[in-house]
Parts: C-alpha cells; sequence; structure tokens
C-alpha cells in the first residue's frame, strides 16, 4: 500500500506457538478507543494462556465503553510486573493507550492484521489477509491446542464480528465464515452477541444517527459522502462513548456512495477521521497521505487540527489518491 512502510518479517503461526509455549508471565496491550477486535482478541489470547497454566493479565483499557465491560473486566491487570509483554490489534506505538506509553520499545511479540504495521516489536505475527486480529488470534490457539473452550471462543467472536461489520463489511472472506462457524461450534452464543452487539441502540444512538443522516455532504455526483460530528451534536443526543461505535458505516450503506469519511471532533477540539471505501478506492493509501493507515477498505487518521480543517484535508487526500 505505501512503499514507505518497513518490511516486516513476520513469525510463523508455528514459531509464534513455540514462542508463547515457552515463556510465561505475559502482559497483553489493546490499543485507544479500543474496540471488539483489540479487546476480544487481548483477553480470548489471555484466558488461553490462563488455562495453559500459564500467569497472563491485559493491561487495563479505561476507555473500554459499556457494551465490552462485562467481557473483559476478569481479565484486566492492576498492579502485574510481566516478563514479556504483548500486543493484539496495534498497528503502531501511536496507538499504545496512555498506561501503555512506558512499554514502547519493549513489545516482545505484536499480533496484528493491518498492512500498516510499523514493525516496532521485536516479534511479530502479521497476518494481513485476516479479516480481523481475532482471526489471527484463533488460528494461533488453534494451532497451539487444538481446540479452545467456550470462554475463549465467545471473546474471540467478539473480536472477528465486530471488525467485519457483523460479516456484512468486504473485509469478510470465506475463512471468516468458516472461523465463526468454529467459534460456534466450540460453543460461541452468536446470536446473543449479535443481538447485543448491533441489533440494540440506545435512544441517544438514534438520535445520534440522525443527526449524522441531516448533517451528510456529498461530492462527485454521490460518490463521496462526508460527515462532520462536532461536540455540540454529541451533547445535544446524549450520546456517550458507547453510542459512538461504528458510526462511519452509518453514511457507508447509502447506495451509490463509494468513499464515506467521518470527521468526528474530540473534547480537545482535535479530530479523529475514519474512511470506509469500497474496492475501488483504496482507503489505507487516503490516510496515510496524512499520517494514518489502516486497511484498504477502512483506516483512519488523527489530524491536530479542527473539524473544518480536517474536512479539507481528507478530501483533498482522496483527490490526489482517487484521481
Amino acid at each position: 500500500m505505501d512503499s514507505a512502510l518497513p518490511k516486516i518479517t513476520s513469525m510463523t503461526t508455528d514459531e509464534a506457538s513455540k514462542w508463547l509455549k515457552e515463556r510465561d508471565n505475559f502482559l497483553i496491550l489493546t490499543h485507544i478507543r479500543p474496540d471488539g477486535d483489540t479487546l476480544g482478541s487481548a483477553c480470548a489470547l489471555c484466558n488461553a494462556l490462563r488455562e495453559d497454566g500459564k500467569t497472563a493479565f491485559v493491561l487495563r483499557n479505561n476507555q473500554v465503553t459499556r457494551r465490552y465491560t462485562d467481557y473483559t473486566a476478569p481479565y484486566w491487570a492492576e498492579d502485574f510486573e510481566p516478563e514479556y509483554v504483548i500486543s493484539a490489534d496495534i498497528a503502531s506505538e501511536g496507538l499504545f493507550t496512555p498506561n501503555a506509553e512506558k512499554y514502547k520499545g519493549k513489545i516482545d511479540l505484536a499480533i496484528d492484521h493491518h498492512p500498516s504495521n510499523t514493525g516496532f516489536a521485536k516479534n511479530t505475527l502479521l497476518d494481513p489477509e485476516s479479516a480481523s486480529c481475532g482471526e489471527t488470534v484463533y488460528e494461533l490457539l488453534k494451532h497451539m491446542f487444538g481446540a479452545i473452550s467456550k470462554e475463549t471462543a465467545t471473546l474471540l467472536f467478539i473480536a472477528v464480528t465486530t471488525d467485519t461489520g457483523c460479516f456484512r463489511y468486504g473485509n469478510t472472506t470465506a475463512r471468516t465464515l468458516r472461523v465463526a462457524s468454529e467459534l460456534i461450534e466450540a460453543g460461541a452464543p452468536g446470536a446473543e452477541l449479535n443481538k447485543r452487539l448491533f441489533r440494540t441502540k440506545t435512544q441517544a444512538r438514534v438520535n445520534l444517527e440522525s443527526e449524522i443522516l441531516n448533517n451528510l455532504e456529498y461530492g462527485r455526483d454521490g460518490k463521496i459522502a462526508t460527515v462532520v460530528v462536532t461536540q455540540e451534536m454529541i451533547k445535544k443526543t446524549g450520546a456517550d462513548e458507547d453510542d459512538m461505535e461504528d458510526i462511519a458505516a452509518i453514511h457507508g450503506q447509502i447506495e451509490g456512495v463509494v468513499v464515506s469519511i467521518t470527521i468526528r471532533e474530540q473534547e480537545d477540539f482535535t479530530s479523529k477521521i475514519s474512511v470506509r471505501t469500497s474496492k475501488l478506492v483504496d482507503a489505507g493509501a487516503i490516510c496515510a497521505k496524512l499520517g494514518g493507515g489502516g486497511h484498504a477498505m477502512a483506516a483512519g487518521v488523527n489530524l491536530n487540527c479542527g473539524v473544518w480543517e480536517a474536512r479539507e484535508k481528507i478530501l483533498k487526500a482522496v483527490d490526489e489518491v482517487w484521481k
């Protein structure tokens, strides 16, 4: 995607499996503004390692929203000094949580699926063909143990289903569906999780979606849809961080839209941009123009400027990539 990205010598699944089996006392990191993939992947790995008799914790992420709290709370570390530090679904050290800053330059194993991974870890298990980090972790655990428990399967199902939008996004592959099937066979309550994660909305979320649809702007004869979500809109609707989950997908569902852009105003008035595209346009290349990255059809970037300036910059980047 970007020739400037480092070439990473990635571990094989077999090598990563042996590496984990030969070690103990692990701390696993998740990224800022955590989604179901980083949380589910980290907690599933943690649980499987514990079931194997090892000591493992996930570093507490204070940005976890209420929909994931019940699933992740049993794995948090309070005061734990690890021998080895692992990152899950983290493409660069710039995505570390504030309490993980001290581990920069000290990551022993990164497990990831982002093509934009910067190679910051001593060892990397990278599978850019996986739709989610959860897929990568599942293949690793299956290789290590042959079978997984119901609890591990549940956490991995959260990872796989959230990063594919309940299997609606273009990153969903035949392998993704096979993995999901095997996770359900292992005991993951698929219907229950999908209802909780995708078919339940607060009134604040519904009001926020209304604001988003009412403030859409189109470009290129409807092929580009852009929305700016301001702090005023968030306060008006009463939405909290949990209600902001996957808002970038809302206007990407509109017929004819090839590139959907969401620019969210942060509390410090900087801007968080999410870009979703069809296979016609490389979202990762668009965000890379501004220092961000991600996947070919889903990427993002944070800009230290106001939302309207950010809007101009991201639309210019779209024009540069999508001639």
